[in-house]
């Protein structure tokens, strides 16, 4: 055996041994994971219909809103903001 000491309850398959993980690493783990779906999930709420459609929905407000002050400088109209 290695100088790696005791470390708990292992087993044995086909020459490796595979010991079972410290609480604090499951407990760690566990909460990466939800960190992880929750930010996925966050992510898709905010950009899930570029993400399907390749657009977003407020590009295309605001390009009609910009084309609609352009058309208003057009005819010498002053634009306010």
């Amino acid at each position: 055996m290695a100088s790696g000491g005791h470390h708990g309850e292992a087993v044995t398959y086909a020459g490796l041994t595979l010991h079972k993980p410290a609480t604090w690493h499951t407990v760690a783990g566990t909460g990466m994971c939800a960190l992880m779906w929750f930010w996925i999930l966050v992510r898709a709420y905010h950009d899930g219909e570029t993400f399907l459609f390749g657009h977003a929905p407020h590009f295309e407000h605001e390009a009609k809103h910009s084309a609609h002050h352009a058309h208003g400088d057009a005819h010498g109209e002053a634009v306010h903001h």
